[in-house]
């Protein structure tokens, strides 16, 4: 029988990859009518990867992957769990993560996907963490991945400019001491309308008029604008006051890098110094599950986080959903 005592988690390694190809701006200008100051100015996006036609999600995950296992210092026979973030995989059935899990080795590890939109990468990080805790499990890799750029409408000028495709990933273990503590997960499925990829024989009960239509990324900005400056501060506010912290005790925050202005306008509301907050998508875009992931590998790389450092993630998408937690860095 398994110990009824939870063990502590932590992130024991990060790794990120992002496509060779960059669509900047100015490329865009030539596609649609826009122009390189209105995308910066209501965005922050300078530029995005994208990856070359054909290209797998599970072919990213992968190159993130063992960046992560490597970083870890761990064997890919180490794993024994596996969850990939995504809304762009490559099958309905079977997972992205059973294919990761196969390319990398990994033998007969309990793997699945797990779709939760933008706020995806962090959800998977919560539910694979407890299920550590409990001692089911002894390692997990954790992925999120993207390859959205199947799915924009390169006509559609309020889209188009906002996506890029990439990957990151992390390696979690048991920590001797730190590691996650408050975590906050939730949804509105009400809004489900605003924010996802309908077309087809996936329109969804709320889009009928999508039926005979190709499937793509559709959204309604200002519902989720509205939405993404609300459950930033609410929901990292619940996962700091699991932990006893409040925001002085914020070393980092990482949210979810969807545009400029909803993360400005949220710091502002929570009263935190934007140079306390990680951004990155000034050169990725909104790269939905993969977003948070790439920019935590990033500032644990570029030493933004250092040890005992308390560091909070935040995501919010499409169902709508929302996720934080709170962790303090191995």
């Amino acid at each position: 029988m398994k110990s009824s005592t939870l063990r502590q988690i932590g992130i024991l390694g990060t790794g990120s990859y992002v496509p060779e190809h960059i669509l900047t701006n100015a490329d865009l200008e030539k596609m649609v009518d826009t122009s390189d100051e209105w995308i910066r100015t209501r965005t922050g996006i300078r530029e995005r990867r994208i990856a070359e036609p054909g290209t797998s999600t599970v072919s990213l995950a992968k190159k993130a992957a063992e960046k992560a296992i490597a970083d870890a210092g761990v064997t890919a026979e180490e794993i024994d769990l596996v969850v990939v973030a995504t809304c762009t995989q490559d099958t309905i059935a079977p997972s992205t993560a059973c294919a990761l899990q196969d390319i990398l080795g990994i033998p007969a590890a309990g793997a699945f996907d797990l779709s939760a939109g933008c706020s995806g990468f962090v959800y998977a990080t919560a539910v694979a963490s407890q299920m550590l805790a409990t001692g089911l499990y002894q390692k997990a890799l954790v992925v999120g991945a993207e390859v959205l750029s199947r799915f924009v409408d390169w006509t559609d000028r309020n889209t188009c400019v906002l996506f890029g495709d990439g990957a990151g990933a992390v390696v979690l273990g048991e920590v001797a001491t730190g590691g996650i503590g408050g975590i906050d997960l939730g949804s509105d499925g009400s809004g489900r309308g605003a924010l996802g990829i309908f077309g087809g024989p996936f329109h969804g009960d709320l889009h009928p008029e999508l039926a005979d239509q190709k499937m793509f990324i559709r959204m309604n900005g200002k519902d989720v604008f509205k939405f993404a400056v609300k459950v930033i501060g609410e929901s990292t506010g619940r996962a700091l006051a699991k932990c006893g912290l409040t925001y002085d005790d914020v070393d980092l925050l990482i949210p979810h890098q969807a545009n400029e202005r909803i993360i400005q306008a949220a710091a502002k509301k929570i009263s935190l110094p934007l140079e306390r907050i990680f951004e990155n998508l000034d050169r990725y875009g909104n790269t939905s599950s993969a977003s948070i992931a790439i920019a935590l590998d990033e500032a644990a790389h570029a030493g933004r986080i250092k040890s005992g450092d308390q560091v909070v993630l935040v995501g919010f998408g499409a169902g709508l959903t929302w996720a934080s937690l709170c962790m303090e860095w191995r």
